[in-house]
């Protein structure tokens, strides 16, 4: 005895090809995972890992910085960002300072060292960063501006 039982829903993938309404997020979760193996492999030689590298990008690029906006930055909870600034503290490569006028707060400032090995990793980086591009045609290199538009849309108030 058989049922009229629907089809079963397309599977979710990861593959070219998948229509599922989960295929974008899993494909940029490998295009993530890719990039993020590339790119912590270039970072090995120099004794930092990606996390606290983006400690380094939010410095620079921010300035001093609260450790709870740091952690947000990071997308760290609060006791991922205490971890997460401690290595790079140990290393030389920030520092906590205490903030004026509020006792429990610290603030987070990109030292002379870590500005150092924030230039030499970006050099370092470059050629495997164009190597995780070298397949796309021409007419799909722009891939960043579509991302960065997908990340960051007008309606955050960001342009």
């Amino acid at each position: 005895m058989t049922a009229d039982v629907p089809a079963p829903a397309a599977r979710a993938t990861d593959r070219p090809g998948d229509a599922s309404p989960f295929a974008l997020g899993l494909l940029l979760r490998r295009a993530h995972w890719r990039a993020a193996a590339v790119m912590s492999e270039a970072l090995r030689p120099l004794g930092v890992g990606l996390r606290h590298f983006a400690v380094l990008i939010v410095l620079v690029n921010q300035g001093p910085t609260v450790q709870r906006d740091l952690a947000a930055a990071t997308g760290s909870d609060k006791a991922g960002s205490m971890r997460v600034v401690d290595d790079p503290e140990r290393k030389g490569l920030a520092v906590r300072k205490a903030v004026p006028g509020d006792r429990r707060a610290r603030s987070v400032e990109i030292t002379p060292t870590g500005l150092e090995l924030f230039e030499t990793a970006h050099a370092a980086a470059e050629p495997p960063a164009e190597g995780l591009v070298a397949g796309l045609a021409p007419g799909e290199t722009e891939l960043m501006d579509l991302l960065t538009r997908f990340a960051h849309p007008a309606a955050d108030g960001e342009a």
